[in-house]
Order: C-alpha cells, then sequence, then structure tokens
C-alpha cells in the first residue's frame, strides 16, 4: 500500500521529461531521478557523448531516455528540440532549465562578452525554452517547468558577479511565469542548489574558498547530486505538487539561513 501512495503522489508514468543542461553532473541526476520515478527522459544538451552516456546509465536502472541534441542559447536549436521530442514521444510534460556556467572574474575585470555569455547561457536559455515550450504545454492541457537557481538567487556571493546576477534574474523571471501561466495549469518553480560541486564551479574552489563556504554551510559538507532529486520530483510531480507553483526551494545544507 506504502510504494501505490507513493507512485501515486511522486509517479510519472507516461509523462514526457525535457532536461537542458542533462549531460552536466546536476542535470543528470535529475535525469535519472525522474527516469526511475516512470518518466521518459529527454537528455539535451551539447555534447552528444556524454548525453549517449546518461542515457545508457539510465537504461542500465530500467528507465526509459533518449538525447536530442541542443544549444540552449540558439532559440531554432531549442525549437528544433521541442518538434523533434513532440515528434518522437508525442508531447512534452515537464521541462527542466539547467544550463548554466560561471567565472570567478574580478569585478572591474569583466568583460563585455564574458557578461554577455552568462547572462545569456544562464537567463537568455530560460527564457528561451520557456517561452518555445509554454504554448506547447497550454495546448496539451499544462504542464510543469523547474528552473534552476542558486543560493546567489537570494543572496550575494563574492566573487561569481556575474553568475548571481544571473541567478536572481532566475528566480526573478521564474515568479513572474508562474504568476502568468498558472491559469493555464503551467506550474513553474525553481530549485535553487548550495555547493555542489561540478565542472562550472570546480575551477574557483581554492582549499580558502571551500573553507569559508564550509563556515557559512551549518551542515558542514558539500551536497551530492542524488540530494536534489527529492526537491525536484516534488516541485515537477503532477500530483504531490500540483498546488505548488512560483515557489523557490533552497537545497543548500542551510547555507541561506546562515548569519554569524
Amino acid at each position: 500500500m506504502t510504494t501505490n501512495y507513493l507512485k501515486q503522489l511522486f509517479g510519472f508514468e507516461g509523462q514526457v521529461a525535457v532536461v537542458v543542461g542533462g549531460t552536466g553532473v546536476l542535470g543528470g541526476a535529475l535525469c535519472e531521478g525522474l527516469a526511475q520515478a516512470g518518466a521518459h527522459v529527454v537528455v539535451a544538451g551539447r555534447n552528444e557523448e556524454r548525453g549517449q552516456e546518461r542515457v545508457s546509465a539510465i537504461e542500465k536502472l530500467g528507465g526509459k531516455a533518449s538525447f536530442v541534441a541542443v544549444d540552449a542559447t540558439s532559440r531554432e536549436s531549442v525549437e528544433q528540440l521541442r518538434d523533434t521530442v513532440i515528434q518522437q514521444q508525442g508531447k512534452v510534460d515537464v521541462l527542466i532549465n539547467g544550463s548554466g556556467v560561471n567565472s570567478a572574474t574580478p569585478f572591474l575585470e569583466i568583460s563585455d562578452d564574458e557578461f554577455d555569455h552568462i547572462i545569456k547561457t544562464n537567463l537568455g536559455s530560460t527564457q528561451i525554452a520557456c517561452q518555445v515550450f509554454v504554448p506547447h504545454m497550454i495546448e496539451n492541457g499544462g504542464g510543469s517547468i523547474l528552473n534552476i537557481g542558486s543560493v546567489t538567487s537570494f543572496l550575494p556571493l563574492s566573487r561569481v558577479f556575474t553568475y548571481a546576477a544571473s541567478k536572481a534574474a532566475v528566480l526573478n523571471l521564474t515568479k513572474n511565469l508562474a504568476r502568468e501561466f498558472a491559469p493555464n495549469k503551467v506550474r513553474v518553480n525553481c530549485l535553487c542548489p548550495g555547493f555542489f560541486p561540478a565542472e562550472q564551479n570546480r575551477k574557483i574552489l581554492s582549499p580558502e574558498r571551500v573553507t569559508d563556504i564550509m563556515r557559512h554551510t551549518p551542515m558542514d559538507r558539500f551536497g551530492s547530486p542524488e540530494e536534489l532529486v527529492g526537491a525536484t520530483l516534488l516541485l515537477l510531480s503532477p500530483s504531490a505538487g500540483s498546488f505548488i507553483t512560483g515557489a523557490e526551494v533552497y537545497v543548500d545544507g542551510g547555507y541561506t539561513c546562515m548569519t554569524i
């Protein structure tokens, strides 16, 4: 009985989930979590080799997945992604916007090109994907979108000025879209991870930086990618999350509640 109840709450049987950025460490964990919950997961990203590896890993777990290449900063490419998924799977129920880049360039040295690249990747890709997929979701009777924010969506973070600004904007956009499309049964929420070592931030995690992070994290450790799955399933679930929209959920080991 317990198993059936949990499947009703958190099951994604018959759902098609597109994970933009699914070739990354965190996005890959979310792909596997959704697949194990029953969704057909479309791993979307630039790197086909990584994407196919993720598909193989999901299939070994007994899940269903496919890979579609996409440049998340190109509207034409994202439109092709949508069309390909609809052609292959018939619909899109779930969208995760997880593309992201970072840089530790000192503020006075940030070039226009670097600023534009980070904003375009972190914020622009989220805007594009929502504009491309929301009309289909509305036509399909509804859907659920999860944008990936950060603890910097709530608090400024030193050394990553453009990244922090982009993630604050992602949260603001999320809330605006949640309000806009709630009448159309499209829910939009924001998952805000704390410190999870991945490709985009390893280069700035010096020993001194790690010490500062741990001093500000009550649980005194980094997160593991799998620890994002539970919150993701809740926010995206058509059952358990059916009345949740415009929410921001921090999975950060207590980082955002630390003051002194």
